[in-house]
């Protein structure tokens, strides 16, 4: 057992290098010199069964000779903004250094990153091309997606165009999209919008969210809190609160729902639940619907979930703006 134990630097290192995730280990790999890997990729071909002994005696040694090693402070910041830039790319890099800089502010790039893409795509939606393609890169795939989606047909082969050009984006220019998010959000919306977080954010992260996401989370947060669990609730916006619309207000709606949307929609839907939506429309209206939804295929469930959430999200923001009317009637979203 002591002579698995004493292993040499070059058995250490290959254990080592075992443990780790494949992923992990290549990168870890990449960074060795051509006659290093040969000997570690020997050293790891030549290893039978690794016993207990050596992996406590491979990781001993790595523990060893970092309590000879000190890391410098000096230029820490440069170091951390550096590897971000490999890992990130620089734009993506320069957001997130800004997030974990001393400065603790709001920012209006990070408040974009929370923002829904249709609000995103309203605020930007006039700006130069490269202002936007700077902001699209900042943002995650799925939701820059979204938001390019939303652009004027004209708009979107310049904003892809940029992308495709865009080189290294200097911390100024950040700077500048930051200032003009700021002032295109504080314009829309005032001042409170950059107070972020609370419950009806945290709600409309729920409603969002696939699956029993709310029957998991709330509870969880209830055993802790109670009332911040029934303030969360209380600002929970589903597709069943569409139900008690009155015909007005449905109409008011379905005005602003695309046709497939909503047949995708009802489609999920037992069909005396379909009623509050047809009984809004003419008799010749609620017909057609009935008949687009009998000759639709079969629908995956998460299709339907996601044409009941692009409802809602409409419903959501006519409420907001005061032209329908949930709950308790007083005209405030709950």
């Amino acid at each position: 057992m002591n002579a698995f134990a004493n292993l040499s630097g070059a058995q250490a290192a290959a254990v080592f290098v075992m443990l780790l995730e494949d992923a992990e280990a290549a990168q870890l790999l990449a960074h060795l010199e051509p006659d290093e890997l040969a000997e570690v990729g020997a050293t790891m071909c030549e290893l039978g069964d690794i016993e207990p002994a050596q992996i406590q005696s491979a990781i001993g040694a790595f523990v060893a000779e970092a309590d000879r090693e000190v890391i410098p402070a000096r230029d820490r910041n440069a170091q951390v903004r550096n590897l971000f830039g490999r890992a990130l790319g620089d734009v993506k890099a320069e957001s997130m250094m800004q997030r974990i800089g001393t400065d603790q502010r709001p920012r209006s790039l990070e408040i974009a990153r929370w923002l829904v893409p249709q609000v995103t795509a309203r605020l930007i939606g006039k700006e130069h091309p490269q202002v936007i393609s700077v902001l699209l890169l900042m943002l995650e795939p799925e939701n820059a997606a979204a938001i390019l989606a939303l652009l004027s047909e004209e708009m979107q082969p310049l904003v892809v165009e940029r992308i495709a050009r865009l080189g290294p984006v200097t911390s100024d220019a950040v700077e500048m999209l930051d200032r003009l998010l700021t002032a295109q959000i504080t314009t829309q919306f005032g001042t409170s919008a950059l107070e972020m977080g609370g419950p009806r954010e945290a709600a409309n992260l729920i409603n969002l969210a696939a699956g029993d996401t709310a029957k998991r989370v709330l509870p969880a947060i209830e055993e802790k809190d109670a009332e911040l669990a029934a303030n969360i609730e209380a600002e929970m916006f589903t597709f069943e609160m569409l139900f008690d619309l009155d015909n007005l207000g449905m109409g008011r709606l379905l005005r602003d729902v695309e046709s497939e949307a909503l047949v995708d929609a009802l489609k999920g839907l037992p069909e005396d639940q379909r009623e509050p939506f047809l009984g809004a429309m003419s008799s010749r209206a609620a017909d057609g619907v009935r008949d687009e939804i009998e000759m639709r295929g079969r629908l995956k469930r998460e299709d339907v979930e996601k044409a009941q959430k692009s409802i809602v999200e409409i419903a959501r923001s006519l409420a907001d703006q005061g032209e329908i009317a949930m709950g308790a009637g007083d005209g405030d979203f709950v």
